[in-house]
Order: C-alpha cells, then structure tokens, then sequence
C-alpha cells in the first residue's frame, strides 16, 4: 500500500494514475480517497493526477492526539504529500474542507513575492461555517457533532451529516451514486472522524479574518459552488472578490459533492481552466471591474 509519511510521522495512503503535470485532489470532511474516482478516471488520461485520504480516514493514520488535527496540519500534509512524491509544483483541486487545505496551502506557497509551488487552484464548496454571522455556532455544532460520532457511531454521522441540505440535490439526482457516497462514509474511523470534527471544523479560523493575507494569492484560482450549497455561497463570492486571479463557476441546482454530483459539468469545468493556465492566460482581474465590497480585504467597501 503506498503511503508518505508527514513531518510528524504519521502516514497517509495516497493513490496515483496517469502520466504528466501533477495534479492532486484533496477530499473533503464527509469523503476520502474514493471520492474523486470520476476526476481521477478522467484527468489521468492527461495529468499525473494523485489523491490521498487524510489523516484520520483510513487507510490513513489516526493519530491519537486531538492536537495533530488542526487547519495548519491539514495544510502541512498536503505539502508533505508533495514533498514525499518529490512534487515541486502542482495544480491542486480541493472540496470542502480539502478546498480549505489548499487555499491554505496557497497563502504560504502561491502568493506575491512567492515561488509558487502551486501551479493553480480549485476551490470547490469551499467556505461552510466561515460567514461571521454563523461561525461561532459552527464551531460550537462541530465539537457537538464529535461527541455524537464517539457515541453513535459512524453510522450515525451517514445517517446525520450525511443527509443534510446540501445533500439532498446529490440523492435525488442520482440515488445510487449517493448511496454509494453514504455507504463509505459510515465506513469511516469513529475516532478520526471526532478529532476532525472537534479539532479542525471546530477551530478553524474564518475565512472572512483573513480576507487580507486572501487577496495576496495571486495563481490562477478556480472557485466552484452549487447554488444550493447555502453554506458556501457567500464566501465563495468573497473569496471571488478577494482574489484577483480568480474566477468563479456555480453549478445550478447543486449541493455540495459537486464533483460526484455532477461529474462531467465538474470536469468539463475544470478541464477548461486548466488548459487555459497551462496555455498562459492572465487571470488577474483588471481593477475597474472590481466592485466595491463590504466583504472585501479589511472589510473596505472602497477595495
């Protein structure tokens, strides 16, 4: 089984198809290694496309330590992910909290004044708990939700988490593909999923108290949301206004598993933007049609 091992010792399975510029694909809270098989049967005709599970979801390590989960670690694997595979540079694709890690990954490796080691970002479903005016209750449900997997189960957090309202779009489009979805996620480790939950989801900084260091990352980036992803709604547009090599996708009657939701729109999408990066476009928005925002770096409507 193939694995790299962290900074820290622990070690993560990971994945890997095809031949070419790297392209890495980091899951999110609810998902693991298995989630991005239609990305990666697509993109590796193309791209060394590369997946791993996260610490906590096996066949990954789970650490014993609530402190070794944290937004800063989930960040630092997937570096670690790149070194082990003696990756410089690579586009990243990140859902949910994946979305976070690399975003994260790009304010320390892709912004001005910086050697990129990320060729681009795909941001998707990327932003849940962080709007101000529901962040602290986040928070507060995240460690709720720990201690109901440690008591319940992980057939519990499928039963729960797993049918919310941004997932309700991905059952009754394709039943099937959703139960498949529920089916692995009641397959995760009790323990990895509850320090996730209680460690990152319920410490992880808002996004909206870092708009500044945001509006630094200057590497083409991709943001994806399904308008029925109320969550993710909001911050998607901040993260579109903060960043000015952005664009922004909505994919129209979707929840938050864009990606296996709606694979080929997904793909399609994807598969467009990174051409256009690898042909050299210049994403970086021009400044006059940059709109005034009340969500914008320093919360200056005049930025």
């Amino acid at each position: 089984m193939p694995l790299v091992t962290t900074d820290d010792g622990v070690q993560l399975h990971y994945e890997e198809a095809g031949s070419g510029t790297p392209l890495i694909f980091v899951h999110e809270f609810a998902g693991d290694h298995r989630s991005w098989e239609p990305q990666i049967r697509f993109f590796s005709r193309r791209y060394r496309c590369i997946v791993y599970s996260a610490r906590g979801y096996p066949p990954s390590d789970v650490p014993a330590q609530g402190a070794n989960y944290s937004q800063e670690r989930v960040w630092q694997d997937l570096r670690c992910v790149m070194d082990g595979l003696q990756i410089q540079q690579a586009h990243l694709v990140g859902l949910s909290m994946g979305a976070f890690a690399c975003l994260h990954f790009g304010l320390h490796h892709g912004t001005q004044g910086q050697a990129s080691r990320a060729l681009s970002l795909t941001l998707a479903g990327c932003g849940t708990g962080s709007h101000p005016a529901v962040h602290a209750e986040f928070k507060v449900q995240s460690k709720v939700l720990a201690h109901d997997i440690e008591t319940l189960g992980a057939e519990h957090l499928a039963n729960t988490y797993g049918m919310g309202p941004s997932r309700l779009q991905f059952k009754a489009k394709d039943p099937r593909g959703y139960t498949e979805f529920n089916r692995n996620l009641a397959e995760h480790s009790v323990l990895g999923s509850a320090r996730t939950s209680r460690g990152y989801q319920g410490e992880r900084p808002s996004l909206y108290a870092l708009t500044d260091q945001i509006a630094q990352v200057n590497v083409p980036t991709l943001i994806m949301t399904g308008d029925e992803d109320e969550p993710c709604l909001e911050p998607s547009l901040m993260l579109k206004r903060a960043i000015s090599t952005s664009v922004l996708a909505m994919l129209p009657g979707s929840g938050h598993a864009i990606n296996l939701e709606e694979p080929q729109l997904f793909n399609q999408m994807l598969a467009d933007f990174l051409a256009q990066v690898e042909q050299g476009k210049n994403f970086v928005r021009p400044v006059e049609t940059r709109p005034a925002s009340i969500w914008g770096p320093s919360g200056d409507p005049r930025r």
